[in-house]
Formats: structure tokens, C-alpha cells, sequence
């Protein structure tokens, strides 16, 4: 199963970085698989410092900026329990973790990971249809390069329902936040 949700990485300097992320899970979250992109932030960091930190959060504004390069500052954290690196402290679960193996053969890369110590902070409320729509733009918004733009056009239509329908301001304001980060990447190649 893939769950979507944050990774917190540092580099060899301890700069910091938040990015989206869909690791690979079993029911127990005792080991994950990441497979960040090659190159990324991420993938640099964990393949230097073989550890870093997966959360389960409901913001989906803030999962939308880190997805575009957006989250104009890195959210309140603490220091992680048995690792070098940190937790985001409004999450609802976190997992801290070590990289067993980096497979860099592929542009994704592939990191099986194990679990060493986790927590809970609150209980996870879930995702109403317009969160399920923002976190479904936000992936698309970092595969743009990827997708055909009727289809990421078809899709943002489709989606654009749910957040009018069923989402508050954060989720409106993400959702069009994403639009127009994707159509500006579109009339950047036409």
C-alpha cells in the first residue's frame, strides 16, 4: 500500500528539507520503501545521510507547496528521537527511519527502509473528497513532464468538482494554487 505524506531529510551541512512523498507500507509500518527521484533533494539526502523522518499529516496545503517548491518556510519541528534529523511537530504520525539499500539504477530510486522508532501526536481525522482532490493535483502538479496535458487538463476539470463541493479555504486555496502552478508550466512550453 502507498501512503502519501511528508519526508523531513537533512543534508551532510544539516540544511533541512520537507517533501511530499509516497513510501511503500506494510499494515505495520515497521519497514517502508521510499523511491525518491533521481535528482532530488531527497534522493541527495538520504543516500548521504542513509536516515530521515515519514509523516502522516491531513494538511494537504502544506503537502501541495512542498510539491512545487512552495512552502516559503519549513514548518515548526523538533529533534527526532533516534536519528539525526527532525520531526514536523503538527503531524499526526511519524516515523523515523534508516536506509537499508539506496538502488540508484533507475531516475526513481529505490529505498527499502526500516522503521526504529515512531509516534503519535493525534488521532488522524481522515480526508474529505476536496483533500483526496488537492493531494491527487499535487502529484500531478510534480509530474506535469510526465502526463499529456489533455489528460492533466481532464483531470484537473474532474477534480476541481470535489474541492468546490466539499472544501474549506486551505483546500480551495491550494487547489488553485496547483492550477496555476501547472498552467504556467503549460504556457511555459507552448
Amino acid at each position: 500500500m502507498i501512503v502519501e505524506g511528508l519526508v523531513t531529510t537533512v543534508d551532510l551541512d544539516g540544511k533541512i528539507n520537507v517533501a511530499p512523498m509516497g513510501p511503500i507500507v506494510e499494515d505495520d509500518f515497521h519497514q517502508i520503501i521510499l523511491r525518491p527521484f533521481q535528482p532530488s533533494t531527497t534522493f541527495n539526502n538520504l543516500a548521504a545521510t542513509r536516515c530521515g523522518v515519514f509523516h502522516v499529516v491531513d494538511q494537504v496545503d502544506v503537502i501541495a507547496k512542498a510539491a512545487i517548491g512552495k512552502l516559503s518556510e519549513v514548518p515548526p519541528l523538533e529533534a527526532a528521537r533516534q536519528i539525526q534529523g527532525f520531526v514536523l511537530q503538527n503531524c499526526c504520525r511519524w516515523f523515523e527511519f534508516v536506509v537499508r539499500e539506496v538502488d540508484a539504477s533507475e531516475a526513481r530510486s529505490r529505498m527499502p527502509c526500516t522503521v526504529i522508532y515512531s509516534g503519535q501526536r493525534r488521532p488522524f481525522l481522515g480526508f474529505n473528497r476536496a483533500r483526496h482532490a488537492v493531494l491527487e493535483a499535487a502529484i500531478i502538479a510534480t509530474r506535469v513532464h510526465l502526463i499529456p496535458w489533455d489528460e492533466i487538463e481532464n483531470t484537473f476539470r474532474f477534480l476541481a468538482s470535489a474541492v468546490s463541493k466539499t472544501g474549506g479555504t486551505a483546500e480551495l486555496d491550494a487547489f488553485e494554487m496547483l492550477r496555476m502552478f501547472v498552467w504556467s508550466k503549460k504556457e511555459a512550453t507552448t
